[in-house]
């Protein structure tokens, strides 16, 4: 009888974690087996729990990307240390490039999988609180990009207004987290945001087929999502396609939805993969198995057939390298894609005029809006460098990836490289995966638990 050889072990470097069960902070170690690489860990009370952070290619020890530290701004004091004095602690050493602003826990979907458990009864943060908290961030930032999230952030009628303020207090770059639902049953609902200052739509977009949004969305929606598509280029908004990926129900769809977004050029601007983490919402059989970084990489290129490569994709310029991936293209007339090569960081800033030039950091990279004036001029005859800046003002196209970390995946060291950041009411910015974190019985550890009549989730899920 034939025995399978055992896989050879390697400690690869100690890392600082968090215990599931409890959330107390805990050794771990990264453990290379073969292709793959484990966190392990061990709490003396609740014991060992071990999951797949890296699979495949590239390697994972050459996903590295050097960062000068950033130690500006205002730091609150450390108690505990991290994770648990975010706000930010003085252990934290990045900058905040995009500051994300939750303006409802109101949603139109009832979505099972939810990183925000949305669907609250708590009141909306009124006006004059966002006033303040745009006006705060500004102060300790210097400016930074804005993402207005939820919840639905369409579930409120003053939303323009709400876009208008941000726009007043400074903001470059605002987009918009959405569902699209709303957007695609109001067809002016694009451009009085644009007109308000609006800069661009970050669109949840999980498959091209309704059996992907039944799981994963509990309603067929994928027409309503192509009516928000057309609303929105009709306003002249960039739209990100933002798919929250899952083993066995999308995967199998990286290429399709790239080109569903390609075919919707000059308006659709990319695609941003986001691989479902284990916090919020999500349905009780889902036992943790993380779609790694390499997985989406190396199934972009596989399932492309060669239209994408494995080396077009680059590690993060500001974030810790082990949490994203990105590449830039421009797409040509017949349908090539040219990647553009770029070393710097992705993350500042830019005025919505220019953002077709210009990717940003907002859970990785989005792009902005682009005009009707971009898109004529680029149906008319160029030659040369000026018909390559023409085709690059309206098809340049961004792909990236985000892996967030939840309580079986948490390194604190990438936590205090996070550049996005949950902005408070009290004026606090909360690394992301720190503010959504939550133990395995659903118990936050800085996000406010659910009101009286929506229960706290339990996932029931084993190590």
């Amino acid at each position: 009888m034939s025995r399978e050889t055992p896989m050879h072990a390697e400690i690869l470097r100690r890392v600082e974690s968090v215990c599931p069960v409890c959330l107390e902070r805990i050794e771990g170690s990264l453990v290379r087996r073969d292709e793959r690489v484990d966190l392990e860990k061990n709490c003396p009370e609740h014991g060992s729990f071990s999951t797949t952070v890296w699979r495949g290619q590239p390697d994972f020890a050459s996903w590295y990307r050097p960062k000068i530290p950033y130690y500006g701004g205002e730091r609150r004091s450390t108690g505990r240390g991290c994770p648990y004095d975010c706000g930010l602690c003085a252990n934290h050493s990045q900058r905040t490039c995009t500051a994300l602003v939750e303006i409802t826990s109101r949603c139109n979907l009832r979505c099972p999988v939810c990183f925000a458990d949305s669907g609250g009864s708590e009141a909306d943060p009124e006006l004059q609180t966002l006033e303040r908290m745009f006006a705060r961030i500004m102060e300790q930032t210097g400016g930074c990009n804005l993402q207005l999230s939820g919840g639905e952030p369409t579930m409120r009628e003053d939303l323009t207004e709400i876009v208008g303020l941000a726009r007043k207090a400074g903001f470059s770059f605002i987009q918009l987290n959405s569902n699209g639902l709303c957007l695609a049953e109001d067809p002016g609902l694009a451009l009085r945001l644009r007109e308000a200052g609006l800069s661009s739509v970050f669109l949840q977009f999980d498959g091209v087929d309704d059996g992907v949004f039944r799981t994963m969305r509990g309603r067929p929606i994928f027409a309503a999502k192509c009516r928000a598509i057309e609303h929105l280029g009709a306003a002249g908004l960039g739209i990100v396609l933002v798919p929250t990926l899952v083993r066995g129900v999308n995967t199998s769809q990286l290429w399709e939805i790239v080109r569903f977004g390609l075919e919707r050029q000059p308006h659709v601007r990319g695609v941003h993969f986001q691989p479902m983490s284990y916090f919020g919402r999500f349905p009780a059989e889902f036992v943790p198995d993380h779609v790694t970084l390499p997985e989406v990489m190396s199934g972009l290129a596989r399932q492309s057939q060669g239209r994408l490569q494995l080396s077009d994709f680059r590690p993060p310029g500001c974030e810790h390298a082990l949490c994203s991936f990105s590449a830039r293209y421009i797409s040509q007339e017949d349908g090539r894609l040219t990647r553009l090569g770029s070393d710097a960081c992705d993350c500042s800033p830019v005025p919505a005029e220019e953002g077709a030039l210009t990717s940003i950091g907002v859970t990785a990279r989005q792009w902005s809006g682009v005009g009707k004036e971009a898109a004529e001029e680029c149906s008319r005859p160029a030659d040369g460098l000026e018909h390559f800046l023409q085709r690059a003002r309206t098809h340049t196209f961004s792909l990236s990836g985000m892996a967030f970390q939840d309580c079986w995946s948490m390194n604190l060291e990438r936590l205090q490289g996070c550049c996005i950041h949950v902005a408070q009411a009290d004026g606090g910015l909360v690394p992301f995966c720190s503010f959504n974190l939550t133990a395995r019985d659903g118990r936050g550890l800085h996000r406010p638990p659910p009101q009286p009549d929506q229960p706290q989730h339990r996932s029931g899920h084993d190590a």
